[in-house]
């Protein structure tokens, strides 16, 4: 039977398989989830230095919006592991919702990975800026950030890291250094949301488990 999944997700039925395969193998005590954006980062060598020492796991699908990894999450994924944090980046693909309904989309996961996995922390990064100039996806993007930000700042169970190191010149642009087609990044985009990201998750991983 189809999916019901949208068809603008550059999603397969064999990578939902082959992550519901893999969570039953690995123990992983960071699970990244998202879009591109984290379905790239396994691509470059900052992840192998950063990510892999930490026990990580990335379940990174292109062209994810929130609904997308809602499913996902809903459907096998987080049920035969027990990771210590839920990296969660999603939201930029989410075309045609507002900032308010792209909130409820990411708050909508945040309680899928609190019903599954409830000792786990989920971590949920901010949307990174778009385009080349000024346009009203990076309004959105920031609008969004701030809606999760106020409402996960009450959640015990869950907290938001601004990731973005400014890539907005004080021109309002972009640099093709940073994010090669002004969306996806460049290693040297990767590197400055990385190492911050990674010292973070140090610390949350080095802490004493609360009771």
């Amino acid at each position: 039977l189809p999916r019901t999944r949208q068809s603008e997700s550059i999603y397969t039925d064999e990578e939902h398989t082959r992550f519901v395969s893999d969570s039953k193998d690995k123990e992983p005590d960071v699970l990244f989830v998202g879009d591109s954006l984290v379905q790239l980062l396994h691509q470059f060598a900052i992840w192998r230095q950063l990510f892999s020492p930490l026990h990580a796991l990335n379940f990174g699908v292109g062209g994810d919006a929130t609904q997308h990894v809602l499913w996902r999450l809903s459907n096998g994924e987080l049920d035969n592991i027990s990771p210590k944090v839920v990296v969660l980046w999603v939201g930029t693909n989410n075309h045609g919702h507002t900032a308010e309904q792209i909130c409820g989309g990411i708050m909508a996961i945040v309680q899928v990975i609190k019903n599954k996995l409830p000792q786990a922390h989920t971590l949920v990064l901010s949307i990174l800026p778009r385009g080349k100039a000024p346009n009203p996806l990076r309004e959105r993007n920031a609008k969004v950030n701030k809606l999760v930000q106020e409402t996960v700042s009450s959640l015990p169970h869950a907290s938001f890291l601004n990731v973005d190191p400014g890539f907005v010149h004080s021109n309002g642009s972009i640099s093709h250094q940073d994010m090669y087609d002004y969306l996806h990044l460049t290693p040297q985009g990767y590197q400055a949301v990385c190492e911050p990201l990674h010292a973070h998750l140090k610390s949350m991983l080095d802490k004493p488990a609360e009771n």
